[in-house]
């Protein structure tokens, strides 16, 4: 744990991460809120620095993180587990309404301990919620994919959405090219910009290089 939150404060400067954060409240208000009903229960599955889980709007808001620096990022009215996705214990069966992870899954550390953390994501989800995600594709970047000292799981949308029906979650959703490969991409990132770039799909089509998945518990 410790190794993780030296590794993310060498990777993100306190200017980074301010600007990261105007991008994901961007994402958040512009794209993904449509799929999270504001009465539900949300609990985001390795929150890192809670961009996500502080800008999207629900009645219920619960993260889990195995990087104790993520506690002191998040607001008092959402609910911390320091742990790991494989053992989400501390949730009963059918609890949250959407579960949502980013960036995540390339970090584990075999195809195994994902099918692990989709088990448990089934498991506390009630029928009929979904897990919505967003990953780095490496079918569009196949170089870049592996820039980073802590990726080790390659996936692209294709292999995703099979690890998603393997795990028993209906892909209802599945874009292959979605927001560039990395917030510290070439693209100017001032909020009026991303919300202008998310309106126009076929900017997706040219810069994309990460994919959004929805699966639905059946």
């Amino acid at each position: 744990m410790e190794d993780l939150a030296k590794l993310y404060q060498i990777r993100f400067s306190d200017a980074r991460r301010e600007q990261k954060d105007l991008v994901w409240k961007a994402l958040c208000e512009d794209y993904f809120q449509q799929f999270v009903p504001r009465s539900s229960t949300v609990l985001e599955i390795a929150c890192g620095y809670g961009e996500f889980i502080r800008h999207i709007a629900a009645s219920q808001k619960i993260a889990v993180d195995l990087n104790p620096d993520s506690e002191s990022c998040l607001s008092d009215d959402i609910e911390f587990h320091l742990g790991s996705a494989t053992n989400l214990s501390m949730l009963e069966d059918d609890a949250v309404d959407v579960c949502f992870s980013s960036n995540f899954f390339e970090h584990l550390p075999s195809k195994e301990v994902m099918d692990l953390v989709l088990a448990e994501a089934r498991r506390v989800l009630k029928p009929g919620g979904i897990y919505l995600a967003m990953q780095p594709n490496l079918r569009c970047e196949p170089g870049k994919y592996w820039d980073f000292y802590d990726h080790v799981l390659p996936l692209t949308h294709m292999s995703c959405r099979e690890a998603f029906v393997k795990a028993g979650l209906d892909v209802t959703k599945l874009v292959d090219r979605f927001i560039p490969f990395s917030t510290n991409s070439r693209l100017p990132q001032y909020p009026l910009i991303v919300k202008t770039y998310l309106r126009i799909p076929l900017l997706w089509r040219l810069f994309g290089g990460q994919f959004v998945i929805i699966g639905q518990k059946n």
